[in-house]
């Protein structure tokens, strides 16, 4: 009887444990750095990971030249291959004026949302969502199929969309607001607009990051938020409601290219913070925020 006692004892406390979900780390944890091997084509936009493949891919962002009889209007932006311990492998061409990449769980492919989805700024070539092929050893060939042209639902022209695969859902941050679009992604319609607590942490608008939430998949704490000008990242839950902060080091040097781009979320729980004072082309600062 006392055997039964306690093991449905640890049994209610490991449930309770469970349902606690993830924990805010007071001050966000430093796991590692990828110093840039190679300087941006304009500006580094965000990360991916693939885990079978243990590897990133950091997207640059680039708007394409002109179209002429010579040169077809394709972006000269490219995507940089790490391993996992930030070693570079090598830089492509893929042709798109990346936003965002991240690697889709539910159709195992990695993919990118280019500059002015929405077509917010009038189209363009190459605009929209796109899967990037890989080769067997999960360096990027060069060649892409589209998944999707324009799409109005995506709001902001320089959104940087989450991807949340589970789901099948995009969340769009809005800029200069406290708006993430949520956006089916069978039929890229209009979900719903949540609307970010900016009143509970004291910030504004131009306060955060512009373009970029990150989604965690974590229940309860679903979206993080970097506050370029306090220095920290902001928590909330998919319903917006803020959740707590986590601190980044009062000595980094955020800049205030860090409002609109240099910012990624990747599959194994890690934020991706750009900083360009270190390092000859800039260094990625790997962030643990969610025990």
């Amino acid at each position: 009887m006392l055997f039964k006692k306690i093991t449905c004892s640890l049994i209610f406390i490991f449930s309770i444990n469970l349902s606690l979900g993830a924990e805010i780390n007071k001050d966000a944890e430093l796991i590692f750095k990828i110093t840039l091997a190679k300087p941006p084509t304009s500006m580094p936009q965000t990360v991916a990971y693939i885990p079978v493949e243990k590897k990133y891919y950091i997207a640059d962002g680039g708007l394409a030249p002109m179209g002429s009889a010579y040169e077809a209007p394709i972006s000269k932006s490219l995507i940089h291959t790490y391993d996992a311990n930030g070693i570079h492998i090598e830089s492509t061409r893929a042709g798109f004026d990346n936003r965002s990449i991240y690697f889709n769980e539910k159709t195992s492919r990695l993919e990118t949302i280019t500059y002015n989805v929405s077509s917010a700024a009038g189209f363009a070539p190459m605009t929209g969502i796109f899967s990037l092929k890989l080769n067997e050893q999960g360096l990027l060939t060069g060649k892409s199929d589209a998944i999707s042209n324009f799409t109005p639902a995506f709001g902001s022209a320089s959104t940087m969309p989450s991807y949340n695969s589970k789901e099948n859902i995009y969340y769009a941050k809005q800029d200069k607001s406290n708006s993430v679009y949520a956006i089916n992604a069978e039929n890229y319609q209009l979900i719903s607009d949540i609307k970010l607590d900016y009143e509970t942490p004291k910030v504004q608008a131009d306060d955060v990051a512009e373009n970029f939430i990150a989604f965690t998949g974590r229940a309860g704490e679903e979206f993080i938020l970097l506050d370029v000008d306090h220095k920290r990242f902001l928590v909330y839950d998919i319903k917006g409601s803020y959740k707590g902060a986590s601190n980044l080091p009062g000595s980094l040097k955020l800049r205030a290219k860090n409002h609109f781009n240099g910012l990624g979320y990747t599959l194994n729980g890690y934020y991706f913070l750009y900083i360009e004072s270190e390092g000859e082309f800039g260094t990625f600062y790997a962030y643990k925020v969610l025990s």
